[in-house]
């Protein structure tokens, strides 16, 4: 097995870090606020409001992307299942077959 990271997987690790810096941010800003106004507090909130923007974008690339999977996908099935019928009806009923016997053990 490889200990490679998928660009999805990588994306993700992004994303979760991203979100990461930005409670950090909202706290700082919660802190600043509470003991200090004006010009400090106007740079917290730019600096959250930009760690948001960033954020938002990642997640918004992270949603098209995980779109565009899955429709290769389900346009991939489609074609296997026009090209090659009865296999699909085998594997279909072989996992029927599984998960009825794992009901079944319950």
């Amino acid at each position: 097995m490889s200990n490679a990271q998928t660009p999805v997987d990588v994306s993700k690790e992004q994303l979760v870090q991203d979100f990461k810096v930005l409670v950090a941010d909202a706290e700082a800003l919660l802190k600043a606020t509470a003991s200090q106004s004006g010009e400090a507090v106007a740079a917290m909130r730019a600096r959250v409001t930009e760690s948001l923007a960033v954020a938002k974008d990642k997640l918004s690339e992270a949603e098209r992307v995980a779109l565009a999977k899955a429709k290769a996908a389900a346009a991939a099935t489609d074609e296997y299942v026009h090209e090659k019928p009865w296999h699909a009806v085998g594997i279909a009923a072989g996992i029927g077959l599984v998960i009825g016997l794992l009901i079944g053990r319950r």
